[in-house]
């Protein structure tokens, strides 16, 4: 699937419906973009994976993103300076295309997905304070059923459902793999 075809594909909202909802004082708020890119002539999606050093998730596969700052106009504006910052994708060097609702983990993060399409190929600069490594994945791999499993997991007495992805030798799971799993319902549906 191409860059066009998943324009065509994917319903996303209208960047004027783009009003988050009021931020929730529980949970810690922060914005992950979903970054789309051409590779040959198929599309993939760029994932990061966070170094050991972090107190918060280390070594674990995310999308660039990042918590949420008081300058920050909105969640789109967050994951696209986290972007800039983690990986130095320009922000002007992103068309978004829209976001996903809310998700909430159970480790007490609350992160909006924002969709974009990378308009032209870049060179990552990796911040080594927040990320190890970047990678990309194929958008047809993660559309497959068969590469996406999830199990159920108990904490505190509560039920959860934790997806995971295996690609080459990354494990992706939890928020990040929970994420694809929407975005890959959504384009098939």
């Amino acid at each position: 699937m191409n860059l066009a075809e998943l324009r065509v594909r994917y319903n996303f909202q209208a960047l004027t419906d783009l009003i988050s909802p009021p931020i929730s004082s529980e949970l810690r708020q922060a914005a992950v973009l979903i970054a789309f890119t051409q590779v040959d002539n198929d599309t993939h999606l760029i994932l990061t994976r966070r170094p050991m050093h972090l107190r918060s998730h280390p070594g674990q596969i995310s999308f660039p993103g990042g918590k949420v700052e008081k300058s920050d106009i909105n969640d789109i504006a967050t994951a696209l300076r986290e972007a800039e910052e983690e990986i130095a994708l320009k922000i002007s060097n992103v068309d978004v295309l829209g976001q996903h609702p809310k998700y909430k983990t159970f480790t007490g993060f609350e992160i909006t997905p924002v969709f974009g399409i990378v308009k032209q190929s870049f060179v990552p600069e990796l911040d080594p304070g927040e990320v190890d490594y970047l990678f990309t994945i194929p958008l047809t791999f993660l559309l497959d059923k068969r590469n996406r499993k999830h199990y159920l997991y108990r904490r505190h007495g509560t039920q959860h459902t934790v997806h995971f992805i295996q690609y080459k030798h990354h494990m992706i799971w939890g928020a990040t793999a929970a994420i694809i799993e929407q975005l890959c319902q959504q384009i098939t549906q």
